[in-house]
């Protein structure tokens, strides 16, 4: 298993913790890839993985425009594949911040939105 696929496990298990049922992982469109497709309550969130080692700006600072609008793109067409409608959509980080002997987990909820 390559290191992105390990840490989108240990991110799956962690929102699994966090009340989340994984629906998808690795779901690819022309566009791009969404690392987790997850339902939260009502809310059909579509989760980036975002892993550093301990440096001066976090994973969620990875997430640039440019991979946002990808994510947003691949999640309409998710929507379009499964003939979704109507369904409350969020779009979630999980940062992982590594330092030698440690690890931080942390859930960014609405991390940006459809329009951005």
């Amino acid at each position: 298993m390559n290191k992105g696929r390990t840490y989108e496990e240990k991110a799956s298990q962690f929102l699994s913790l966090k009340g989340y049922k994984i629906l998808e992982r690795n779901f690819f469109s022309l566009a791009g890839e969404i690392d987790i497709i997850a339902q939260d309550k009502r809310n059909l969130v579509f989760v980036e993985v975002k892993e550093r080692k301990k440096t001066f700006y976090s994973p969620r600072e990875a997430v640039e425009r440019s991979k946002r609008r990808k994510i947003v793109q691949t999640a309409k067409y998710y929507l379009l594949k499964r003939k979704i409608k109507d369904a409350p959509l969020r779009f979630d980080v999980v940062s992982i911040t590594e330092g030698e002997n440690w690890r931080v987990y942390e859930l960014i909820k609405n991390a940006f939105c459809v329009d951005e």
